[in-house]
């Protein structure tokens, strides 16, 4: 088993530091930096700010299936962050940020999730066949 390079609690700031990122700087974006002109501000941050409140009482708790499952909503940041870097010239740079943020959420989560889970004894159920 390789070792740790990181300990799980630096683990867990890393994808919470991602994940309020992504919570401050997408209204901040959306109503300020670069206002969409066809999009209403209250809808934009309803697109973009609601999803990320479903997993905070998870995330707060360090519950690692949370920050597990966190990851799919934060796919959608990192396809808008890479849709916008494609598309958006005068916007890449706010793209270059919300990528930041999203990538920090994913990997940091991704392997909170797993060493928090080893550590606590959670996994999943093997098959009867993988365990003889």
């Amino acid at each position: 088993m390789r070792k740790q390079t990181f300990s799980t609690p630096t683990l867990k700031r890393i994808a919470l530091a991602g994940y309020f990122g992504l919570l401050i700087f997408m209204p901040v974006w959306l109503i300020y930096l670069s206002p969409s002109e066809g999009l209403s501000p209250v809808l934009a941050v309803a697109m973009f700010v609601i999803p990320l409140l479903f997993p905070l009482p998870g995330l707060i708790k360090g519950n690692p299936y949370t920050f597990a499952w966190a990851n799919f909503i934060v796919m959608i940041y990192f396809l808008h962050s890479l849709t916008t870097l494609w598309v958006s010239p005068e916007e890449r740079w706010l793209a270059v940020i919300e990528l930041i943020f999203a990538c920090m959420m994913f990997f940091a989560g991704t392997y909170y999730s797993k060493y928090k889970g080893q550590e606590l004894g959670l996994g999943l159920k093997k098959n009867r066949k993988e365990k003889k």
